[in-house]
C-alpha cells in the first residue's frame, strides 16, 4: 500500500457495540478512516494504545474520523477481551477481525512466521485514499494524540489546497504555502 492508494474493498467482521457486525471498508467515502493494526488481544502494549485511542474517540469523531482497530484475532476473542478487561471495555469503536490476515497482507503489516500483525496506523481521507501510514516493531507503542494531530493536519490540507502544515502543527497554528511565508496565526 502506498500513499494515494485506495482502501481495500473488503468486508470484515467486527466486534462493535456489544455485537458482531460486518463492516465493508470500501464504504468509507465521506469520512476520515483510521485503521490501528496491532498484534493480538490479551497482550501488554496493545491495551495501552487502544484505550488511549478510546479516550480520544470523541475528538476523532469531531474531526469526522472513524477509528477501527485490526488484529488477526476473531470477533469472539475481541468479545472475550472486551468482556474481561476493564480497560478494553472503554473501546466504543469497531474492533475488526482479520483471522486470515487478508487485510494485514494488503496493507503490509502481516508477519507470516507468526500469523500476527505489526503495529500499523493508516489514515484514509474521505475519498478513501491513503494519506498517512506508520508501521513499526511491536515493542513500540503508539501515541493516539499524535494520530489525532495527523488526522487534523491531513484534514486541514485536504480542505485548504495549496497550504501545508509544518512540524508539530496543531489546529489554529501557522501553515505554509510553498514559495511563500507562514500563513495564519499561532
Amino acid at each position: 500500500m502506498n500513499i494515494g492508494d485506495t482502501i481495500p474493498d473488503m468486508e470484515l467482521e467486527a466486534y462493535y457495540n456489544d455485537k458482531t457486525v460486518k463492516i465493508k471498508l470500501g464504504e468509507c467515502r465521506g469520512k476520515w478512516t483510521v485503521l490501528l493494526f496491532y498484534p493480538a488481544d490479551f497482550t501488554f502494549v496493545c491495551p495501552t494504545e487502544l484505550t488511549e485511542a478510546a479516550h480520544l474517540y470523541d475528538e476523532f469523531k469531531k474531526e469526522g474520523a472513524e477509528i477501527m482497530s485490526v488484529s488477526t484475532d476473531t470477533v469472539f476473542v475481541h468479545k472475550a477481551w472486551h468482556d474481561h478487561s476493564p480497560t478494553i471495555k472503554d473501546i466504543k469503536y469497531p474492533m475488526l477481525a482479520d483471522p486470515t490476515g487478508e487485510l494485514c497482507r494488503a496493507l503490509g503489516t502481516y508477519i507470516e512466521k507468526e500469523g500476527l500483525s505489526l503495529r500499523g496506523t493508516f489514515i484514509f481521507d474521505p475519498d478513501c485514499k491513503l494519506v498517512a501510514m506508520d508501521i513499526h516493531d511491536n515493542s513500540i507503542g503508539r501515541n493516539a494524540h499524535e494520530i489525532l494531530r495527523k488526522v487534523q493536519a491531513a484534514k486541514f490540507t485536504h480542505d485548504n489546497p495549496g497550504q501545508v502544515c509544518p512540524a508539530s502543527w496543531k489546529p489554529g497554528g501557522k501553515t505554509l504555502k510553498p514559495g511563500m511565508d507562514l500563513v495564519g496565526k499561532l
